[in-house]
């Protein structure tokens, strides 16, 4: 079994997964409209150009899905964090003040006793993310 992210976006999906690919390294393997689905005939002219299923893979395997909702109908995610653990403090302070630009900080990345960095910030998009940079395990 794998779990993947599925995001919802408020007619902004091109945009968030356009950035993710641009600032996480990923590579955007589909990107499909309503308007190029087999039920194009059935959206509404204001859906057909919005994204019906995105995917994007990082680092090879990590899949994040995404797709745009249907007009009125977005609501903000509650709930549920983006978690992504890092090794590398550079690379986690890189990827968290990227992700933090536009959006909201909700804990700055610092040291915590369990992290050499750990952080949480909503993005431009809404999406909620945690950055960890782990501390290597005493033996």
């Amino acid at each position: 079994m794998k779990i993947n992210a599925y995001l919802s976006f408020d007619g902004n999906c091109r945009e968030a997964f356009a950035y993710y690919q641009k600032h996480l390294g990923g590579e955007i393997l589909m990107m499909l409209t309503n308007g190029e689905s087999p039920m194009a005939d059935e959206m509404p002219a204001d859906m057909k150009d919005k994204v019906m299923h995105a995917r994007m893979v990082i680092n090879g395997d990590q899949v994040l899905m995404g797709g745009d909702t249907h007009t009125g109908q977005y609501e903000n995610m509650t709930g549920v964090m983006m978690a992504v653990n890092i090794y590398d403090e550079s690379e986690a302070e890189r990827i968290f003040s990227v992700l933090a630009d536009g959006g909201r900080v909700v804990m700055p990345l610092e040291e915590t006793f369990w992290a050499k960095r750990f952080g949480m910030t909503y993005d431009q998009f809404g999406v909620s993310w945690m950055i960890n940079c782990e501390k290597p395990m005493e033996q």
